[in-house]
């Protein structure tokens, strides 16, 4: 049942048609909800991202389509900033919980906080396009104490590409004739190729159980 959940939630770009008829002008609250989520708590680090900023953008490009990408755009950055900047502060305040002090050091804090004091800016602002690396970037900028001013600037721009670049090649992509065509069927077979991994995977040890009885 829990699978079944996660899977669900960490696919839900595959669902988007269903989401849009069924939320109408709400999706966009569901959109800015599932990019913040997984933007700044770390326990959301398995939803969705640019997944969801492209296939959103491409749907928006689709003719008959009711999300507007003017609206999409603005809804993607300031979910994605905020969610950092909530994760930021996140980090900020772990020293005070119990089990900070006790499964990070003073020397391991120390070296977080040289490394981001050098590093920080371009770490901040590429970690955004690694995913699962991009949700935890704010959060140990936070507890690593790296200068507030110098986060915002380096995640305002970070945000600011990959916003761009996922809506804009989203929206190109749903212009194809043959998108435009056969959306529902892309997203299927976006949906089938998600699962080959886990499947080889889950093959692989039915063999492997096999070979040892």
């Amino acid at each position: 049942m829990i699978s079944n959940v996660i899977y669900f939630l960490s696919h839900l770009q595959l669902y988007l048609l269903p989401l849009v008829e069924t939320l109408g002008g709400w999706v966009y609250i569901a959109l800015f909800a599932i990019i913040f989520m997984e933007t700044g708590l770390v326990v959301f680090a398995f939803l969705p991202g640019e997944s969801l900023v492209f296939f959103a953008s491409t749907l928006a490009a689709i003719t008959g389509s009711s999300l507007d990408i003017k609206i999409l755009v603005p809804v993607f950055f300031f979910a994605a900033l905020i969610g950092d900047t909530v994760n930021y502060e996140i980090g900020c305040n772990l020293h005070k919980l119990p089990f900070f002090k006790k499964f990070i050091s003073e020397d391991k804090l120390a070296k977080a906080q040289a490394y981001f004091a050098k590093h920080g800016g371009k770490t901040v602002m590429f970690g955004r396009f690694i995913p699962l690396i991009r949700t935890f970037i704010p959060l140990i900028s936070g507890s690593a104490r790296m200068d507030y001013r110098r986060f915002c600037i380096y995640n305002l721009l970070g945000v600011l590409i990959w916003v761009f670049l996922g809506s804009s090649l989203g929206y190109f992509f749903g212009q194809l004739n043959f998108v435009q065509n056969n959306f529902s069927v892309i997203l299927v077979a976006f949906g089938l190729i998600s699962i080959i991994p886990g499947a080889i995977v889950s093959l692989y040890r039915l063999i492997r159980s096999k070979q040892v009885i």
